[in-house]
């Protein structure tokens, strides 16, 4: 595919926003000021920009534990994201989500979740949504390699293929459950391959280069809109930090330091920065003053989170189906 130099260079800004937003969380996290779990996508934001700068804002996206960069790539505001995750009454969900349950259904956003593998079928009901409607939404899961291994997995699959919904399944295989290798918990190399199961596409991708998942998910999101029904996308990816922050020495208990470095050399930002240097479509000065207009945005975020006020008593039973 051919790409504009705006489009590359929104690739990289929504990347580069991303990677510098869970930063801040990496602060702010071992400071005490984010309660709860904090699991960051740094080093899978490719994964989440290739995919979702194919969507409309009335598309849907079901997200993960690991979700910020999803929802981040799909137009959510960093400001009551942040929020969230301070736990206050301005967030996504009046600060009662944190991290892993950010949403907004505005933008087609049905949600991250603590649960493995609990947005698979939320997605294909989506799906069955557009399609019963007569719209041409298409719905994308994301996920992990861990999940391919549960029911959910399987019965979104094959209920997606029968009926041929629009719904475009993205594995990001990081390549650990939790610190369990995939080695470990599946007999198979390339997760891609259970898609012949079900009788639709199945794709293995670089999932640290933009372009490759891009034009991935351009396809199935082509497929999808059609009529062809659903596709599996593996996009192979690393998270540099550990399971959750506080994961000790970001993972290293269960995986090697060479491992690690190894991956952090294929960063997907840094990948696109050369390929911006070098094509000459933006300066390195240019790139320095996206960075500093985002890292303003950032400290907004976290001004707009300082102010804003945790969540009364009260609000404890509201939006909440008991």
């Amino acid at each position: 595919m051919k790409y504009s130099k705006k489009q590359i260079l929104d690739f990289y800004r929504t990347m580069l926003r991303i990677r510098l937003f869970e930063e801040r969380i990496v602060y702010m996290y071992a400071r005490g000021e984010v309660p709860g779990l904090a699991h960051l996508s740094i080093g899978q934001e490719a994964c989440a920009v290739g995919t979702c700068s194919n969507l409309r804002e009335d598309d849907y996206i079901s997200s993960t534990h690991r979700g910020h960069g999803h929802v981040i790539a799909k137009g959510a505001d960093v400001k009551p994201m942040m929020a969230e995750l301070f736990g206050k009454i301005d967030g996504y969900c009046k600060g009662k989500g944190g991290s892993m349950h950010i949403a907004d259904m505005n933008i087609g956003i049905l949600g991250a979740n603590g649960i493995v593998g609990a947005g698979q079928p939320i997605a294909v009901g989506a799906a069955l949504s557009a399609k019963l409607r007569g719209t041409d939404r298409v719905s994308v899961c994301f996920f992990g390699d861990d999940a391919t291994n549960i029911g959910s997995f399987h019965e979104s699959l094959n209920l997606a293929s029968l009926m041929k919904l629009p719904a475009i399944f993205l594995c990001e295989n990081n390549l650990y459950g939790l610190s369990t290798p995939q080695a470990k918990h599946q007999p198979i190399t390339d997760i891609s391959i259970r898609a012949t199961s079900y009788d639709m596409p199945g794709v293995t991708i670089d999932g640290n280069d933009v372009f490759a998942v891009h034009e991935a998910v351009y396809k199935a999101v082509r497929r999808a809109r059609a009529g062809g029904g659903p596709t599996l996308i593996e996009a192979k990816t690393y998270r540099w930090r550990g399971h959750h922050e506080g994961d000790p020495n970001a993972g290293e208990r269960y995986r090697t330091k060479k491992e690690m470095e190894e991956w952090k050399k294929k960063c997907p930002i840094l990948r696109l920065n050369k390929k911006i240097i070098s094509e000459r479509i933006a300066t390195k000065q240019a790139l320095g003053k996206m960075e500093e207009e985002i890292t303003q945005e950032i400290d907004a975020a976290v001004e707009y989170a300082y102010a804003s006020e945790f969540p009364p008593l009260e609000e404890m039973y509201q939006d909440v189906f008991v």
